[in-house]
């Protein structure tokens, strides 16, 4: 699974540097708006996966 996912840490790379490039050649306030966006749907999603996982843990253990 490791080796897997380390195959796409390239490709993670290149967008990141992307990114960068659009916001440096002078994008206007909405792109960078809708980017800063993009990235904090992108930092919620675990945290509301392991919140999931975690009630179901909860309430299995709970039930004994």
């Amino acid at each position: 699974m490791g080796t897997v996912l380390s195959l796409y840490s390239n490709v993670a790379n290149v967008q990141c540097a992307m990114c960068r490039a659009v916001l440096e050649t002078g994008a206007d306030a909405e792109t960078a708006k809708s980017l800063n966006d993009g990235i904090v749907y992108l930092m919620v999603v675990p945290y509301i996966l392991v919140g999931i996982v975690g009630y179901f843990v909860y309430k299995q253990l709970s039930k004994k």
